[in-house]
């Protein structure tokens, strides 16, 4: 199981090319104290940034990226773009599958980076089917989504950095698609007694849906945030740290998703993707109800959205 000793290594592997997102105070909510993790500050606009880097760090030390094919990875978009950056910060290529209904402002920003991009079905599992014959095909990289350890443990990162930051922390707020982040700061958690609060969309409940049946299995995809937490099903690795320390699961619907969104806009000009916005959800909907005076970090995770959408 992922272990604290694999974030600390990946906080020292990835330091020197990621940001350290900052962690500010936003207004109480149900008398609680509330701070942003703003990770939507993170290089590429997005947190999978930081499991990318320590996925191709650590594939490069032991040998394992030929830098003929590069690396290879599945995405509803965000992953794939923070493999896409990572892979040309560190000079090797990289080939990017996505489902065709992913934002065009994502594709865009893939090409950007260089990345081979290739569109394929209607949800992210699709995708990662393509990704795997192109693996098997090349000899490339595979760069998962959410379920590596490398992947999670440089998620984890941002537990690190908020109890640095908060060491009184209380509950960590996360959302969950197919669990990288979750897993990541979980770990980090656990070892520090801080609560753990995982939000899904309730039209995408991977882990929530785990939980109840005691393994993971598929959900139906669809919702607003199914382009950034459209997992069809919980990642091994997350469901192996929610087995050990469960977490507060909750769901929010589609309207509180929305709402926390706009909240986010409105009050604090964060431009924040629907996935993004979902760990906020718990706390504007009152799906998760705080006590009075608990410390609550809340990860804001992600800001690669249309801006024209914003304040619809």
């Amino acid at each position: 199981m992922l272990t604290v000793a694999d974030v600390e290594a990946a906080c020292e592997r990835t330091a020197a090319y990621v940001r350290r997102t900052p962690l500010f105070a936003a207004d109480p909510i149900g008398g609680a104290q509330i701070w942003i993790k703003a990770e939507f500050l993170q290089k590429c606009g997005v947190f999978k940034t930081r499991g990318a880097f320590n996925r191709q760090l650590a594939a490069v030390a032991r040998g394992e990226v030929d830098e003929s094919v590069g690396v290879v990875a599945a995405s509803g978009g965000n992953a794939g773009l923070a493999n896409a950056f990572a892979a040309a910060a560190l000079g090797v290529p990289a080939t990017v599958f996505v489902p065709e209904t992913v934002p065009q402002v994502k594709v865009e920003r893939l090409r950007q980076y260089g990345a081979q991009v290739r569109q394929v079905g209607t949800e992210y599992a699709e995708a990662y089917e393509a990704a795997q014959e192109y693996v098997a095909a090349t000899g490339a990289l595979f760069c998962h989504a959410y379920d590596q350890p490398d992947i999670a443990a440089g998620a984890g990162v941002i537990g690190v950095e908020i109890i640095e930051d908060l060491p009184d922390v209380d509950t960590i707020v996360v959302a969950v698609g197919g669990g990288g982040l979750y897993a990541g700061v979980a770990t980090v958690a656990a070892a520090h007694d801080v609560r753990v609060v995982a939000v899904e969309p309730a039209r995408i409940p991977t882990l929530h849906s785990a939980l109840s049946a005691g393994h993971p299995v598929d959900v139906t995809v669809s919702g607003v945030a199914a382009d950034s937490l459209g997992a069809r099903r919980i990642g091994a690795e997350a469901f192996e740290v929610a087995t050990a320390t469960p977490p507060r699961s909750v769901l929010v619907d589609d309207a509180a998703i929305v709402a926390a969104r706009d909240v986010l806009w409105d009050d604090y000009r964060i431009a924040a993707e629907h996935g993004a916005a979902t760990a906020l959800a718990a706390l504007t909907s009152g799906v998760y109800q705080p006590v009075p005076g608990e410390r609550i970090a809340v990860i804001v995770c992600g800001a690669n959205t249309d801006l024209r959408s914003l304040g619809e």
